[in-house]
C-alpha cells in the first residue's frame, strides 16, 4: 500500500484509532486482533507499529480517548452554570442519554477492567484514574450542596451510575434509565435534606 492511499501521518492515526475504538468497544478488545485493525483502517503494519508501537498502546489511546469524551461532556455540564443539583441531573441525563444510544455495550472502562484484571496493568490503571476522576468530580458537585457527606453520596451515585451502563444493554434501555434517574432524584433529596453518610442513609 502506497503512503498516498494511507494518506498523512495524522489520517492514518486517525483511522486506526477510530476503527480500534469502534471493535475494541463493539466486540471486546482482546477478541480483537492487531490483523483486523490494520485491514479495516486501510493501513499498513507499519504504520500501525509507527504511530503505536504494541497493542496495548492502542488500547490506551482508545481508553484516553473515551475519558476526553466524557470529560467533554462533563465539562459542559458545569459550564452551563447551573445550581449544582441542575448540574448533577445534566450529566445525569447525558449517562441515560448514552445508555440509549445505538450499539451502547456498556461502559468501555468497566468492560476494560475485566478484560485486564491485573491492577499493574497499564490499562487497568488507566481505568482506576478514570474512575477518580469521575468519582472526584461528583464529589466536588455535591459539595456545592454541601460538604458533609459529599464523597459517600458521589460513591452512591457512581454505584448507580455502574448498575445502569451494566443493565443498560441486557435490559430495556429505556427502563434502566428511568429507574436509574429516579434513584439520582432520591440521592438528592436525601442528600440536601440529611447528613448523607452513604446507600444506607437513603
Amino acid at each position: 500500500m502506497s503512503s498516498q492511499s494511507e494518506g498523512r501521518p495524522s489520517e492514518a492515526r486517525s483511522r486506526l484509532l477510530n476503527t480500534a475504538t469502534r471493535l475494541f468497544y463493539g466486540e471486546g478488545i482482546h477478541a480483537v486482533g492487531i490483523d483486523r485493525i490494520v485491514a479495516e483502517a486501510q493501513v499498513t503494519r507499519a504504520t500501525l507499529y509507527r504511530h503505536f508501537p504494541g497493542k496495548e498502546d492502542l488500547v490506551l489511546a482508545y481508553l484516553n480517548e473515551v475519558d476526553r469524551a466524557m470529560r467533554r461532556q462533563a465539562e459542559e455540564a458545569v459550564a452551563a452554570g447551573l445550581p449544582a443539583t441542575d448540574t448533577i441531573r445534566a450529566l445525569s441525563a447525558s449517562i441515560a442519554q448514552s445508555i440509549q444510544s445505538p450499539g451502547f455495550r456498556g461502559c468501555a472502562f468497566l468492560n476494560a477492567a475485566a478484560e485486564y484484571p491485573d491492577p499493574d496493568s497499564p490499562v487497568h490503571r488507566a481505568v482506576l484514574a478514570h474512575r477518580q476522576w469521575f468519582l472526584d468530580t461528583v464529589t466536588e458537585l455535591l459539595a456545592r450542596i454541601q460538604e458533609t457527606g459529599a464523597e459517600p453520596a458521589a460513591r452512591h451515585f457512581v454505584m448507580m451510575r455502574d448498575g445502569a451502563m451494566a443493565a443498560g444493554c441486557l435490559f430495556d434501555p429505556a427502563l434502566i434509565c428511568e429507574t436509574f434517574l429516579r434513584g439520582v432524584e432520591r440521592l438528592l433529596q436525601v442528600y440536601a435534606a440529611t447528613d448523607y453518610s452513604g446507600p444506607a442513609g437513603a
